[in-house]
């Protein structure tokens, strides 16, 4: 490939992430006006549930690159709204967990469900070996992102 294409390729690439990411975060954005919440509230909802695990108000922090008192207060608002519950960790009195409400949860499963079929369909479209391109590339990008967050706010 000629050192010319590589560049407009690069371009391209650059140009499509940059429209990506607006298009996630406008998306983002809609689900948390259908589903009555913060976008920040479904984000922390989307990790939260992603992990295997409850966690910690600070893990919780680390995760959604807020402050711990922002994370508190995030985790205060979706307790209020039924979607958490904190917990006494049983292998640490001290701490205290956040656990998601499945049952409260259901109905924001039902949303992502019905959007799940659009997403499911296009990666559908792919061979194996493209979704294992496509799995290693959002795996480096996350942590690239998590990377440069860390640079911006200087630590």
């Amino acid at each position: 490939m000629t050192s010319e294409r590589r560049r407009a390729l690069f371009e391209e690439v650059s140009n499509e992430s940059r429209r990506y990411m607006a298009a996630y975060t406008l998306f983002n954005q809609a689900l948390a006006d259908r589903l009555g919440l913060h976008p920040t509230d479904v984000q922390a909802l989307s990790l939260l549930t992603a992990e295997p695990e409850a966690l910690t108000v600070k893990q919780i922090a680390d995760l959604t690159g807020l402050t711990t008192g922002s994370a508190t207060r995030l985790v205060d608002r979706l307790e209020r709204g039924g979607y958490v519950t904190r917990v006494p960790d049983t292998h640490d009195r001290r701490r205290v967990l956040v656990a998601p409400v499945p049952e409260r949860l259901a109905h924001i499963a039902a949303v992502w469900d019905e959007l799940g079929v659009g997403w499911r369909a296009m990666l559908g479209e792919h061979t194996d070996a493209e979704l294992e391109v496509i799995l290693g590339h959002l795996r480096k990008a996350q942590q690239l992102s998590r990377t440069q967050i860390e640079q911006l706010r200087g630590r």
